[in-house]
């Protein structure tokens, strides 16, 4: 069986979500293509060739991607049965149904790939190579598992080398080749905007700890000088992360990481910190979301705005650098309310350390979220558009929609201009203060604070959020199919 596994997009890591199951798939005896298509051309012969097409769409925008492949791949190969697999797979299953996939598959989804390609193998009658059917039977049910997988090192070799993908800018200069795995999957958490909850409701699973070291181990061998670990949190399983990094740390003591954990999970483990400090991790990205009480609230956050004041201090006492990521712009924003998000991270001398994006982002409402459980997102939102994958919705005051997408405008020509994070500031300060008008609080001349830089990826990070049309087709120009024809956009 000939298989082809396609990566859209993945905030600029090199995809774990293709060189696992490629490893589970290998040694079931499949032949495996691995195409990142945010780093490299499409590969029409393997598409042609092949028995089995899978998308990996972990997010919102990899999803909308991976729709639009599907069109020119079955007049390419109308044969191949096509498979989405993914946290955004399960919850955009009747559409993707309606569009000719016939496997959907969520959660730990390594053995159930590997399943489905030896089943539509044998149903061909021959496993060793035998075309495989579009209208083969694929997996239906479970489309979700969640059962403990005993992992396999991933197999790396066909993706691009780690030097083509987002590297990690030092604030002293240079950068750092940067790797990416994952130690754990799902979370323990049930935050209502979060898009891992419709399919792991509060289950996590670790990756065992051999099988995360070896992989790390593959990666500095091909230049890694530093890690993100992809965990949805990080401290899920404290002993089993903790344990993780103080092994990674003996064998490499030069290699630094970065986590991402729960404003929560920060104070419940204050007294971890030092060993993420010590073992070289040089910063935590935490989900805030919003300084107001009554929308942390809204979003089941599990943490309130003294919370996160509280780990603001924390990490300063303890030296370590804090990312906070934000969801600014809900239905519940008010002007006031943004302005105070902005006058708190100046306040606070956190500028440096959001990027600007997460200053403009807008509440995604994707299929299966938890918002629609509540009442005011029923009466807010419009009926949901198959096109974008989510239900939309403005705000009651369309100032803000106005002072959004100039905000996303703002960062997006910071990013292409390379403004440091606190001119870029500086200007969405001064947009919002002209919103704001004589009466909004806000000195258009923004207050002195120090410009201490810290290390940030080369793409930004950000989640829980709808990409403006412009970061859109951005996006999609760049993994868009090369072609001798170039005939698929």
């Amino acid at each position: 069986m000939k298989v082809v596994l396609i990566s859209t997009y993945e905030l600029g890591h090199q995809p774990f979500g293709l060189a696992s199951p490629a490893a589970w798939l290998q040694r079931s005896g499949a032949e495996v293509t691995c195409l990142d298509l945010s780093r490299q051309p499409f590969q029409e012969n393997a598409v042609r060739a092949a028995d089995v097409v899978a998308f990996y769409v972990p997010m919102h925008t990899a999803t909308r991607l991976a729709i639009r492949l599907i069109e020119p791949i079955r007049l390419l190969n109308a044969h191949a049965h096509l498979c989405f697999y993914g946290l955004y797979a399960p919850v955009n299953e009747a559409y993707l149904r309606e569009l000719g996939v016939q496997t959907i598959v969520g959660g730990e989804f390594e053995a159930l790939l590997a399943d489905l390609v030896t089943r539509l193998g044998q149903q061909n009658g021959n496993g060793n190579g035998s075309r495989a059917s579009a209208g083969a039977t694929g997996l239906r049910n479970p489309s979700i598992a969640l059962e403990r997988l005993q992992f396999i090192p991933p197999d790396r070799s066909q993706l691009p080398p780690l030097r083509q993908y987002a590297h990690l800018l030092m604030p002293e200069g240079g950068f750092k080749v940067a790797g990416y795995t994952e130690a754990s999957r799902g979370c323990k958490h049930l935050c209502r905007h979060c898009p891992i909850v419709p399919v792991y409701n509060g289950i996590f699973r670790i990756v065992q700890k051999e099988i995360v070291l070896e992989d790390i181990r593959q990666q500095v061998d091909a230049g890694a000088q530093h890690i993100t670990f992809g965990d949805p949190d990080f401290f899920n399983g404290p002993a089993h992360a903790l344990a993780i990094v103080e092994l990674l740390h003996r064998e490499f003591p030069q290699l630094t990481y970065d986590v991402t954990i729960k404003i929560e999970h920060l104070l419940q483990h204050a007294e971890s910190l030092p060993r993420l400090r010590d073992t070289g991790c040089l910063f935590v990205t935490s989900a805030v979301e919003s300084v107001d009480d009554s929308v942390l609230a809204r979003l089941a956050k599990g943490h309130t705005r003294a919370d996160f004041l509280e780990v603001v201090g924390l990490f300063r006492k303890l030296g370590l650098i804090l990312q906070a990521t934000f969801v600014p712009f809900t239905p519940w924003t008010s002007p006031s309310g943004y302005l105070e998000l902005l006058k708190l991270i100046a306040d606070q001398d956190l500028i440096e350390n959001v990027a600007p994006i997460q200053l403009g982002i807008r509440l995604l409402i994707p299929a299966g979220s938890r918002l629609l459980e509540l009442d005011e997102i029923r009466n807010t939102v419009g009926n949901f558009e198959a096109s974008g994958l989510v239900y939309p919705w403005k705000h009651a005051d369309a100032r803000l929609d106005v002072l959004s997408e100039r905000i996303q405008q703002l960062a997006n020509a910071g990013d292409r201009l390379k403004r440091s994070r606190t001119d870029t500031f500086t200007l969405i300060w001064r947009a919002a203060a002209e919103l704001a008008g004589e009466n909004g609080g806000l000195d258009p001349a923004m207050p002195k604070t120090s410009t201490h830089g810290i290390p940030h990826f080369t793409e930004p990070w950000y989640c829980c959020a709808e990409p403006t049309q412009d970061q859109f087709v951005s996006i999609a120009s760049d993994t868009r199919p090369q072609t001798q024809s170039d005939t698929f956009f």
